[in-house]
This record gives C-alpha cells, structure tokens and sequence, in this order.
C-alpha cells in the first residue's frame, strides 16, 4: 500500500501571486501541442501554416475552457446549475469542475469554425490536431494527481494508494496515472504512428475518438464516481456513457473514410 505524496498544490509563489500545478499542467498541455504542431509542419505534413497553428491553439484555448466548463455544469451538475440564482457560478473556474468531454465540444466547435473561415475541410484540420493532444491530456492527468484529486476504488493491488483527500484511509486505484498512461502517453504513440503515414481523410481522427473513448470507458471502472452522481443506470458511471458516443462516432468516421477511399481507388 503507498501513501499518496502530498504535494503542496502551488508550484510557485511570489507576493500574493500564487502559481498552481494544475495551471501549469495546462500550459505544458498547450506547448507540446504548439511543439509536435511546428514538427509536423516542418515535415511538411500539415493543411495550415505556423501562424495558422498558433490562431488554432490559442482558439482552442477557449474552446476548451468554455465548453470544459459549460460540460460540467450541465452533464455533471445540471440540477444545482441551472438554477437562476446560480448561473453566475459557472463562471467561477477557481472553484473548480471541468469536462473533458466537454471540452471536446467546445473544440469541436472551434475547429468548425476554423475550418469554415480557412475554407479547408473540417477532417483535414482534426486529423492533423488530434495526434498532437495526447501528451497534453496526460499533462492534465499528471495534475490531477499531483492535487490528489479524482482519486480510483478501493482497491488491494500492492500499488494501492491512500490519498489524505478522501478521507476514508482506503488503499484506492490512482486511476489518474491509469488515465495519464493509457488516454495521454498509449494513445499518443497510436495516433503518432497511425498518421506518420497518408491516411484516407478523417481516419485519424475516428481512431481518435475510438482510442480515448475506449480508453476512458475502461478506466471509468477503477475510478471513483462522482459523490453527487454516483453511478448511472446499468452501473455505469457519467464518464463511460458520455464515452459511448464517442466510440460509436469514431466507428462511424472511420468506417465512412474507409469507404469513401474505396470509391476514389475505383
């Protein structure tokens, strides 16, 4: 059984300016996707340009603050949120609360636009964005743990770890470095491999959704649910129903990509 380490949530302190290690996490996030972006656009292998990848950043950038946010309040705590007197509080990001599924909406909706006002195909713009996300999930995972926060089962596996916050003194799963391994650094070295190569448009980023949704759903059974949701109905918690979407829309894309290039060999 492991203790969980503890570590003092600010990473640097100067006056009353405190820096967070979770705020940290998101711009390491950031800046390994602006850095494999300008790899990949070196090689050549990119629909946009150095400054078109910065715009793209700093779009998602809000994309995933805005969408992050509004996903939690309404997948997670619609009940309290959707009350008049609260609807200011969804603004309150220090309190915390963040979705990454709704993130990926909020993205989604960037890239949209994106694509419309650079007058390039959506698919195009998410195959060669997706790739570099991994490493910047696992970044945020990576923080997770380091607050101690998000914390797994209980569970009797020797690496069982016993974190201060919950407490309850149970051994339990660190089901964020699960995430941080399997959703960040596995998925990463998949979507890296699978898009070194020509790809028929929209493959990469189905085997995207593919990865993490499946990924996510199977993590979801070592993490702890939500105290104020629980688990849903047939036992399955709010991460893994807001994952089968996912998985059944990156079926479809990457069904559909396999097609359409079938058509244009013939």
């Amino acid at each position: 059984m492991l203790q969980h380490p503890q570590f003092d949530p600010v990473a640097l302190q100067i006056g009353p300016l405190a820096v967070h290690w979770y705020g940290l996490m998101y711009l390491l996030g950031f800046a390994l996707v602006w850095i494999l972006g300008n790899y990949r656009i070196r090689q050549g292998n990119a629909p946009i340009d150095k400054k078109g990848l910065e715009d793209l950043i700093f779009y998602c950038v809000l994309g995933v603050i805005v969408g992050g946010r509004l996903g939690y309040a309404l997948f997670y705590q619609a009940e309290y949120y959707l009350q008049p007197s609260h609807w200011l509080q969804i603004l309150y990001l220090w309190q915390g609360g963040m979705s990454f599924h709704g993130g990926l909406l909020g993205v989604l909706a960037v890239l949209g636009w994106f694509s419309y006002r650079r007058q390039l195909p959506l698919l195009s713009i998410s195959d060669f964005l997706v790739p570099l996300i991994p490493l910047g999930l696992a970044a945020g995972r990576l923080g997770n743990f380091i607050n101690g926060e998000l914390w797994g089962r209980p569970t009797d596996l020797p690496w069982g770890m016993v974190f201060p916050q919950a407490m309850d003194g149970l051994a339990r799963h660190p089901s964020q470095i699960y995430q941080m391994l399997l959703e960040g650094i596995a998925l990463f070295i998949v979507l890296w491999w699978f898009s070194s190569k020509p790809r028929p448009r929209g493959q990469v980023s189905g085997l995207f959704l593919i990865g993490y949704g499946c990924f996510r759903f199977a993590v979801e059974f070592s993490r702890e649910p939500d105290a104020f949701l629980g688990l849903l109905w047939a036992n399955l918690s709010m991460g893994q129903w807001l994952s089968l979407p996912m998985i059944a829309l990156g079926l479809i894309i990457f069904a559909q990509a396999n097609k359409q290039n079938r058509l244009d060999s013939n």
